[in-house]
């Protein structure tokens, strides 16, 4: 089926399926809207959302995924948060001094801080907190990923070559924290607003054992919420204000609600029927809604990619192949037609509009240019040779992909671009639940991956070290030694020389695409209906992505 033809299908297909299931127009729609805020007999304040996903783990030193940094940040409170205009603002910190070298940060902690048990947060449960994250017993992907070439020795700890006792990272007395580093690292402090940096109450981790983490009553915070009513398999759960916070005048929502809902017209009807305050909304909705007065439209920093495993397939551990499949699928059509949100094409990785050069302060990406774009007659050519390499003329291989029904329609399209254009592709779709992905992630048990990354902290690294060899994230078999280097340099030996750094990233970036290590698809936003009656909750430009804690109902 052509291009054309194919969009025209999938777009009627899921006009029909809205049809049935909703009559009105968005005027209608806006009319009928009672917001789902609600003011309880007692006088609580109650806001209530959609969330695409469950919580896969609420362990900081084990999440991995957007949907657990979330409420990791709702509940949890690290050294410093994210304020409203992203900038650092007081968290379990009321302030810090660096050293001249930039080597030693030693942070003051305020002494009215409590986790849920009373008891008080110090900077031990920071030391207890980041060793755990970096001790190879702990399994933990982001902890390596995070505190290597950072924390001092983390490498050598997460490797197994040092007890997590020489991590650099000490209690002076109960609320001075000292930190010392392996380099100088501009992006330090955003690091410390990170899920993985967030503190642990030791006891009561090791009273829990291998429940820890699982269900409402495994979970201790010391954040502006608490976490009720959830389970690891909870299909819903709550945010309920935490009284016991040192900052809980700041807190003005009583309760936060939270249901997964998977599919977008599900979400559109629970909306309109005053059951919902916010909603993401598919392409195939976006033109019914686009005029509606709560339509928002909000650009992030999310880039999606396709992974290539290296060591499941010998078609996939074959450049040529992995170069043809990056760009025989038409990237403009999907955002344009598939996704219909305002997503843009990716054509690298580092997102546009993230972060400028420190001289010229131009944007990166523009600097970078487009080092992977949709070109099928090269895409063919880069076909053939694979296959003549690898001595045949067919090749089959799965597609590991989320289960909502916006991530099926545009993996159907991937499927069907790529079966058209390389002849002799067979595509077999594999759809999962995201906590079951993410396991077949780490564990490498998949061919091809439709995956996406957001940017941790204002720095390029947050991307880049992804795919470092030995990076906890890599797990597709990708290695360069040059790559490793360039990366390696950018936290070590040019640490204090911002300028290199992002020259040295440059390089980096294009590397990567000589040897089509991943395929860019394109990088996001999100089309939401949105309540005008909820204030005060902001969209972070990395790390978690939305900050609850200044939630508030308009009046």
């Amino acid at each position: 089926m052509n291009l054309k033809k194919w969009v025209i299908f999938a777009v009627l297909t899921l006009l029909l399926s809205i049809l049935a299931a909703c009559s009105e127009d968005s005027n209608d729609a806006a009319d009928s809207n009672d917001s789902a805020t609600e003011t309880t007999e007692d006088g609580e304040k109650v806001l209530n959302f959609t969330n695409k996903v469950n919580i896969a783990t609420m362990d900081p030193s084990i999440a991995t995924d957007e949907a657990s940094f979330n409420f990791l940040a709702a509940t949890t409170e690290g050294l410093y948060r994210l304020d409203e205009n992203a900038k650092i603002t007081e968290g379990i910190a009321t302030g810090h001094k660096v050293s001249e070298d930039g080597l030693t940060w030693t942070f003051t902690l305020r002494e009215d801080a409590t986790w849920g048990n009373g008891d008080p947060v110090t900077a031990h449960d920071f030391v207890y907190a980041w060793r755990r994250a970096v001790n190879p017993d702990t399994g933990s992907e982001y902890g390596p990923y995070m505190m290597n070439n950072v924390i001092k020795n983390a490498t050598k700890v997460s490797g197994g070559e040092l007890p997590v006792e020489k991590l650099g990272v000490k209690a002076d007395g109960d609320y001075t924290l000292v930190v010392n580093l392996e380099n100088p690292t501009p992006y330090f402090e955003s690091l410390t607003t990170f899920g993985t940096f967030f503190p642990l109450n030791q006891d009561f981790v090791e009273e829990q054992g291998d429940k820890f983490a699982t269900n409402s009553d495994t979970v201790l915070a010391n954040g502006p919420y608490t976490l009720e009513n959830w389970e690891s398999t909870s299909d819903s759960w709550e945010l309920v204000k935490n009284d016991n916070y040192w900052d809980a005048d700041a807190v003005k929502m009583d309760k936060l609600t939270f249901k997964v809902v998977k599919d977008p017209q599900t979400a559109v009807d629970l909306y309109e029927s005053g059951a919902m305050d916010r909603i993401d909304l598919s392409a195939d909705l976006v033109d019914k809604y686009s005029t509606h007065e709560d339509y928002v439209v909000s650009p992030d920093t999310f880039v999606h990619f396709i992974k290539f495993n290296q060591t499941t397939s010998e078609a996939l551990a074959n450049r040529n192949i992995r170069a043809a499949i990056s760009r025989a699928f038409n990237k403009q059509a999907l955002v344009d037609e598939i996704l219909n949100n305002g997503s843009i094409v990716a054509n690298g990785l580092i997102p546009k509009d993230f972060t400028p050069l420190p001289k010229s302060g131009e944007d990166f990406r523009e600097v970078s240019g487009d080092l992977v774009t949709y070109d099928l007659e090269k895409a063919k050519k880069l076909w053939e040779k694979g296959l003549e390499e690898l001595g045949t003329d067919t090749v089959e291989l799965e597609l590991l992909t989320g289960d909502d029904k916006t991530t099926k329609t545009l993996v159907e399209y991937l499927a069907n671009q790529l079966s058209t254009n390389l002849p002799g592709l067979k595509i077999n779709l594999k759809q999962v639940p995201k906590e079951q992905r993410l396991d077949l992630d780490t564990k490498m048990d998949y061919q091809l991956q439709v995956s996406r990354w957001g940017p941790d902290f204002l720095d390029p690294f947050t991307f880049m070290n992804l795919w470092t060899t030995k990076s906890g994230n890599n797990m597709m078999g990708y290695s360069n030694p040059e790559y490793d280097k360039l990366v390696k340099k950018t936290a070590t030996t040019l640490a204090s020389d911002n300028a290199a750094r992002y020259e040295n990233f440059l390089e980096a970036e294009k590397i990567l695409f000589e040897d089509a290590a991943i395929a860019p698809i394109y990088q996001s936003s999100r089309a939401q209906l949105i309540s005008p009656k909820v204030k005060g909750i902001h969209v972070n430009p990395f790390g978690a992505t939305y900050e609850y804690k200044w939630a508030d109902v308009a009046e």
